[in-house]
Order: structure tokens, then sequence, then C-alpha cells
């Protein structure tokens, strides 16, 4: 299973960017999906998660600003990030909790490689 993040990028604040993160693979199903972010120097936090059944959570710093959505047929999750401030500059990760196809039907955890989002003028 791979998980393909794009659409980062430079942007000016107040700007809007859109973030996608593609599935692929032995996928049998996947639970939840969420995007995460690391700036230099800090730890990865939470951005925004959507469950299966569409319900979701953001951080504090994104409420009312940016809106997380799937789409269960193509395996891809899309994170709209409006008002973007230069605090919301750092690496993008995508992470989805993927049930594998075969026999075993495990669940596991995979990572996207990152995407740069760069708020500045």
């Amino acid at each position: 299973v791979q998980l393909q993040a794009s659409g980062g990028g430079l942007v000016q604040p107040g700007g809007s960017l859109r973030l996608s993160c593609a599935a692929s693979g032995s996928i049998f199903s996947i639970d939840r999906m969420g995007w995460y972010r690391q700036a230099p120097g800090k730890q990865r936090e939470l951005v925004a998660v959507i469950i299966s059944d569409s319900s979701t959570n953001y951080g504090d710093s994104v409420k009312g600003r940016f809106t997380i959505s799937r789409d269960n047929t193509k395996n891809t999750m899309y994170l709209e990030m409006n008002s973007l401030e230069p605090g919301d500059t750092a690496v993008y990760f995508c992470n989805a909790h993927v049930t594998v196809s075969g026999w075993s039907r495990l669940t596991y955890s995979y990572w996207g490689q990152g995407t740069q989002v760069t708020v500045s003028s």
C-alpha cells in the first residue's frame, strides 16, 4: 500500500491550497484517514482526521479554516485549506489506517511522503 500526497506549494497569507492524498495497492478498506503536519523544530501535530462514516475532527488551530473530505471510490482524501497563515507553514503528511486485501485482512497504518506548504508574502 502506498500513499501519494500532492498539492503543496508557496502561497501568500490569506490564500488557499488543496492537498490530495491517494492510496493505492492491496486495499480491502480504509477506515481512518488524516492529515498531520510538522514545522521545523516542532513535533508532528494533528491537522484533521476523517473516519469511514465521514465524521471529522480538527486541530484547534485550523478549525473553521480547513476542511477534510474523502472520496471512497477513489481511495483519496483531500484537505481544503483557506485563510492560510504563516503559522501553517509545515510539511504536511497524510496517514491512513488500511485493511489489506487477502486472507489476513490485517489493518496497518501507512504514511505518505509529505508535501511542503509555505505561507509567506
